[in-house]
């Protein structure tokens, strides 16, 4: 059974944050002049900009102890940005980390499953499960960026009419320079989204979404087979996905062959009044 060791990990953290660098250069890519990456303790800073989910450090402490100094800088890239700092903490990660993050009274915000498996193994236990014949998955190009978004935001925001607010977090994943996106549709509608991030032959699946009356339907399932397949296609041996514990997603990964990893923790600076800093 393939085991999740310290080199794994940092495999798993680094496909991840490189995915978070790539949608901050997408939002960059839309004139947003609040994107910033910065590589720090092994790992990655990225701010993509004010309200949207990828301002966090992700990576940090998977090579060596993180010092005083590195939890420093940090903090000082998101003041620079207005924004206090996240940081992904690994349970793998060189438990420096945590004694550091604990004294700066950072607090817990958020708790992710990361689950994974290699693409051989999972995609044959995926060809166990049951496909439901009524649904239908294909690659989209540029040319459906907007029937893309749209079917995604519906599923996020469980709304036909989704807010734009749900279309500016939801952008960067479709125009990532490493994103390959899917439709699903049932009975030739549109019915899910999902998108698939490729790096360093680890592929993690992402942006899943169903609308709200095409649930029940198998619709993630056959997003999913459908991305195991596209990621042996590139050439990747490791797939990885984070959800939120025990949701229906995390069932529906289990379903298809991939297993927990190790479950991270989002973990933030608990400060009220940002310190002035000049950007970085």
């Amino acid at each position: 059974m393939l085991s999740v060791d310290l080199a794994m990990a940092r495999r798993l953290e680094l496909a991840h944050a490189w995915r978070a660098i790539e949608y901050a250069r997408a939002c960059r890519a839309s004139c947003s002049d609040t994107v910033a990456i910065a590589p720090i303790a092994g790992g990655y800073a990225v701010c993509s900009g004010v309200g949207l989910p990828v301002n966090r450090a992700i990576g940090l402490g998977l090579d060596a102890p993180v010092t005083p100094s590195e939890l420093d800088h940090v903090a000082s890239f998101f003041h620079s940005h207005g924004m206090v700092a996240r940081v992904d903490l690994c349970p793998l990660a060189d438990p420096s980390l945590l004694d550091l993050l604990r004294a700066r009274g950072y607090r817990l915000e958020g708790i992710h499953s990361v689950l994974f498996g290699l693409v051989s193994d999972v995609a044959a236990a995926a060809d166990r499960t049951r496909a439901s014949p009524e649904v239908r998955v294909r690659k989209v190009g540029p040319e459906e960026r907007e029937l893309w978004l749209r079917t995604a935001a519906q599923g996020f925001a469980e709304s036909e009419e989704p807010s734009t607010d749900v279309y500016r977090v939801l952008a960067p994943n479709f125009d990532s320079a490493i994103a390959i996106c899917f439709l699903a549709s049932v009975r030739g509608e549109p019915a899910g989204a999902g998108a698939m991030v490729v790096h360093e032959g680890a592929a993690e699946f992402c942006s899943d979404s169903t609308r709200p009356s095409f649930r029940n339907h198998g619709v993630q399932t056959a997003l999913l087979r459908t991305r195991l397949d596209a990621a042996r296609e590139e050439g990747c041996d490791v797939a990885l996905a984070l959800t939120t514990p025990g949701t229906v997603s995390q069932r529906n990964m289990e379903r298809v062959g991939l297993r927990l990893a190790y479950t991270k923790v989002e973990m933030v600076e608990d400060i009220v009044d940002l310190p002035h800093a000049g950007h970085s």
